[in-house]
């Protein structure tokens, strides 16, 4: 069994509980809440935590390292594991990607190894046993069974201390590794080590993995002095150095130990420099010197501090752990960046100095949604201090943070998710921040044209040949638009506002009325075939289902959509009920499923509380209990997906308050049903506010009333200022399902969108986008009060282009443009480009391609369409682990001078281009003969999305022409999928 410390163990340590939150009427009292806080919940199944010791927000995350190249053990850690590869210093909880594991130290006796052990390789390492590990808000250990060695470790804001006990020994060792960290893929762009005396050693790393450039140094004292040290670069042993700069170094720190005798090591970091880091290590631990325990007990004693910002009283230790270790998760990240003296590595990489705290770590694609909401209620200083640093990013590195890491905008996600957390905050009156620089900053943002964002200008949508990830961007940037204007119009700035209300109504061009889903667009009409359950590149980590009730600005302009109330109550009860199975690509991401609703991502979060918008609250209570019974728990599994730097734990929190910010920047919260029979909600106003749930049982689970504040609250939101005024929300709760309260229209939370609605554009349909004679052409409308005009001359469509009335005819390569027509007002044009190829071609595949990937079918290697840069556009054709040999049949003997076939390399994704293409012809298909062949020089390590032809220029006759590229195989040894299938993706194969 895992120690989990429900009471405070702490061995010569006296734990001095002197931080209190205001009192109310005598009701509320701190309570030893880190206590129940568990920190391997998470660090099991795809939870993607770590176990370590950090401080609320710290800047260091000291954390044993377990694996590396792991998905699942993007943290450095998984449960599974019992093999320990050393500590390391930087850490990211529950973000799905590797990065991190900062200057690994690892206590050893015996044979000094100075490299990894990792893989079976013969070097530092120790197997451990989880019931020697103890966790605590601040404080880990473990025993290293290899070494006979007990390892403590504790943090602070900027610091750190480790504490080893080791056996009697005249061979002890500490090893320094500043190569190695979660990914063995990361570049060492720069690193040096100094070892100033026999106690004092400084470095620093600059390294390329997710974050591209990221700088770090430290700043480390030895409470006992070496007898003897040495530096390994490349493999070369120095014994006895002080001074290496290189790409693969290593230290090592010897010691003669009595038995139990502890070294400590305390060391801080710094983005800036040596100076900033001995500078932190000055200001934390001045007075605390090398007192291991003292450090535990005020980080302890941070972390109940913050805890306490929620007092829960329960009986329930199952639900009081699973609680406060979600709280504990909300607040590990974002983390601190700025150094001690203000000084901190700016988005320019430039050295700045700032009067208020700066961080780093913001996973707003996930955070937006809950994370910061609830950061709004109970961390406003910080809260607004991220909103400071979202401010400072966009003035020095031009972009408010998309995924911030490191002083780098990694662009991982999508949408500009910055923008809610700033409208949020702005709407609910939460203040601190320049908002005209702010709102500069946020129309910044949407005015790019980076990321589908010049397709969605113009369309008012992104066409799925144009970018990736077509309809999640469409309805997240409609979203993000909604809260700019909602923010200009508060501001006074209604032109601004007015644009972009329009734009928060995009998302209405991807409906689909006969389907009832967002369905993706291409050349004007809808990408078919159509399976709601595809898991495609048309949607970031989900299905159609997953992103069908994603319109937070304007749920009752979605509900008008679909026909009403009825028809939104099927469509969404069918959500949770239908079957989970899901088809398309794998996506290890989309988990914890109810029906097709998957908690364990973030884009269904919001969606079970949208039955309170159609009077059926207890369809939500039901649905709310359902999830936090069934997808939390108290286990190192506890967690149904990544925790994604506070998100999936801030559902949890919010929820068992009894209420969740189902839109964000909307002014109120969503009322879901309570969890424990008493909360406290201590507000930095002073003010708390304390929530209760008479009769509550695991029978009573549905509200019969609420009173706040001693009245009747009919409706089931409440606003921000009514929590933040604090008092009293009371409910009554029942056994009953078919309680009246907030079954009133009047009574049930709205959101539309201000102004005038736009005309959607017009649905071009077609049986194929390329053809040999001649092509019909359909115009739609699901409004049949709007006139459609279009024009097929390549001119733009007006009021008073030719009206639509039948299909369309056409036998040449045609541009077909349309407009939709409605008092006046006209819609985006909808572009439908069709091509005429020559007759007579025939293709013949011998390996299939992947269904994921089929680009249209077979003759999308001769339909003379190109695909962009981006594989995710649908347009290239996709081979795992295969050959491509294709036949074309010309039909007849032709003159040819050019072939070439069209590759894409993105080595990210593990597409690469073929080794080498060879070209073949006939004169009758069976006899083939070898006509060139072309080889690769595209380094299979370049980045990015890549195309390149394989261009074979010679003068021959041939009816029949083959093709052969030849696959990799497999991933490169230096690739993280090393020993993987590897894809080759190809968009046409060019007879000329």
């Amino acid at each position: 069994m895992i120690k989990k410390c429900l009471t405070i163990l702490c061995i010569s340590m006296t734990l001095l509980m002197s931080c209190t939150v205001p009192q109310h009427d005598n009701e509320n009292k701190n309570i030893d809440a880190a206590s129940y806080v568990d920190p391997f919940i998470g660090t099991g199944g795809h939870g993607h935590t770590f176990p370590g010791a950090t401080a609320p927000f710290g800047m260091i995350q000291l954390s044993p390292d377990t694996r590396m190249d792991s998905w699942d053990g993007c943290s450095g850690y998984h449960i599974s594991d019992s093999i320990i590869l050393g500590f390391s210093h930087t850490h990211l909880s529950g973000t799905g990607v590797n990065d991190y594991g900062d200057f690994r130290f690892m206590p050893t006796t015996g044979k000094r190894y100075l490299k990894s052990g990792y893989n079976e390789n013969k070097g530092y390492k120790s197997s451990f046993r989880h019931e020697t590990e103890t966790a605590r808000p601040g404080y880990y250990s473990v025993t290293l069974d290899d070494y006979d060695i007990k390892v403590e470790l504790t943090s602070g804001e900027r610091v750190a201390m480790h504490r080893y006990h080791f056996p009697e020994t005249d061979n002890a060792h500490v090893i320094l590794d500043m190569k190695e960290s979660t990914l063995s893929s990361e570049q060492i762009l720069d690193a040096y080590i100094n070892i100033l005396n026999d106690y004092t050693v400084t470095g620093f790393r600059r390294t390329k993995q997710w974050a591209q450039d990221q700088y770090l140094y430290f700043y480390a004292e030895f409470s006992k002095p070496f007898t003897g040290y040495g530096i390994c670069n490349n493999g070369m042993k120095k014994n006895g150095y002080r001074h290496v700069e290189g790409d693969d170094i290593q230290a090592w720190f010897d010691f003669d130990t009595n038995d139990g005798e502890p070294v400590i090591i305390r060391i801080a970091t710094s983005a800036v420099d040596i100076d900033g880091a001995k500078n932190n290590l000055k200001t934390e631990l001045d007075t605390i010197g090398f007192d291991f325990d003292a450090l535990a007990s005020v980080t302890y004693n941070k972390w109940n501090e913050e805890l306490n910002k929620i007092v829960v009283e329960s009986d329930n230790e199952k639900d009081m752990t699973i609680l406060y270790s979600s709280l504990y998760h909300c607040f590990i990240a974002p983390n601190l960046y700025s150094d001690a003296d203000g000084r901190y590595r700016g988005n320019d990489f430039e050295i700045h100095q700032s009067d208020r705290p700066i961080y780093t770590v913001f996973s707003l694609w996930d955070t937006f949604r809950a994370q910061h909401p609830l950061l709004n209620i109970i961390q406003q200083k910080r809260n607004i201090d991220f909103i400071n640093t979202f401010i400072d990013n966009y003035e020095k590195g031009g972009i408010l943070p998309v995924w911030g890491l490191a002083a780098n905008e990694t662009f991982c996600m999508i949408g500009y998710h910055a923008i809610p957390v700033i409208a949020d905050a702005y709407i609910n009156g939460v203040t601190g921040f320049d908002t005209e620089k702010a709102l500069e900053a946020m129309i910044h943002s949407a005015e790019l044209d980076h990321f589908g964002l010049n397709c969605y200008k113009q369309y008012g949508y992104i066409p799925a040949d144009c970018e990736g990830e077509s309809v999640s961007k469409t309805l997240e940037y409609a979203y993000d638009d909604w809260c700019i204007a909602v923010m200009a119009e508060k501001m006074g700035k209604n032109d601004i506002a007015d644009e972009y209300y329009k734009r928060a109504q995009y998302y209405k061009n991807l409906y689909d009325n006969e389907t009832q889903f967002f369905r993706g667009r291409i050349n004007g009409g809808f990408v078919t075939p159509f399976d709601p359950t595809q898991v495609n590149f048309m949607l970031t980590e989900a299905n159609t289902w997953q992103y069908n009730f994603f319109v937070p600005q304007d749920i009752n302009g979605h509900i008008a959509l679909m026909g009403g109330d009825a028809a939104y109550e099927k469509k969404l009860t069918e959500l949770f009920s239908t079957s989970s199975e899901m088809t398309g690509r794998q996506q290890a991401d989309i988990t914890g499923l109810i029906g097709q609703y998957a908690h364990g991502n973030e884009p269904s979060h919001h969606m079970a509380y949208l039955f309170n918008f159609l009077g059926k609250p207890t369809m939500t209570q039901k649905l709310i209990h359902k999830i936090m019974d069934e997808l939390y728990s108290d286990k190192p599994d506890g967690l149904c997906g990544n925790e994604d730097c506070g998100q999936m734990s801030a559902w949890y929190v919010m929820s068992a308050m009894g209420f969740y910010p189902v839109t964000p920047a909307s002014g109120y919260y969503v009322i879901g049903v309570p969890h424990f029979k008493k909360m406290t909600v201590n507000l930095e106003n002073g003010n708390s506010l304390v929530i209760t749930a008479d009769n509550l049982s695991r029978e009573n689970r549905f509200i019969e009333s609420v009173r706040l504040n001693g009245k009747k609250l009919k409706r089931s939101y409440i606003y921000f200022d009514e929590i933040m005024n604090g008092g009293t929300l009371e409910f009554i709760m029942t056994n009953q399902r078919d309680t009246q309260w907030a079954t009133r229209k009047q009574d049930c939370p709205t959101i539309n969108i201000k102004g005038d609605d736009i005309i959607t554009s017009p649905v071009i349909s077609v049986p194929a986008y390329v053809f040999y004679d001649a092509l019909v052409v359909a115009i739609s409308h699901h409004d049949s009060t709007v006139a459609v005009r279009y024009t097929i001359d390549g001119s733009e469509p007006t009021t008073e282009s030719t009206l639509y009335t039948t299909p369309i005819i056409i036998d040449k390569t045609t541009d077909v443009k349309a407009v939709a027509v409605k008092n006046g007002i006209t819609s985006k044009v909808s572009l439908g480009s069709f091509k005429k190829i020559p007759a007579g071609r025939t293709i013949f595949i011998e390996n299939p391609y992947n269904n994921q990937y089929e680009a249209g079918g077979d003759i999308a290697l001769i339909d003379l369409q190109r695909g962009s840069n981006n594989f995710r556009t649908g347009t290239w054709q996709g081979y795992y682990g295969v050959d491509v040999i294709v036949t074309v049949d010309l039909g007849e003997e032709q003159e040819l001078h050019r072939l070439a076939g069209s590759f894409l390399q993105d080595q990210n994704s593990w597409i690469f281009m073929p080794s080498k293409v060879e070209y073949f012809i006939s004169d009758n298909g069976k006899h083939f003969k070898s006509v060139g062949s072309v080889k690769n020089n595209v380094p299979t390590e370049t980045d990015g999305g890549i195309t390149k032809e394989f261009e074979l220029r010679k003068d021959m006759k041939a009816r029949y022409v083959k093709m052969i590229a030849k696959n990799i195989k497999t991933c490169p040894d230096w690739h993280p999928g090393a020993g993987e299938k590897a894809w080759i993706f190809c968009d046409e194969f060019i007879i000329e």
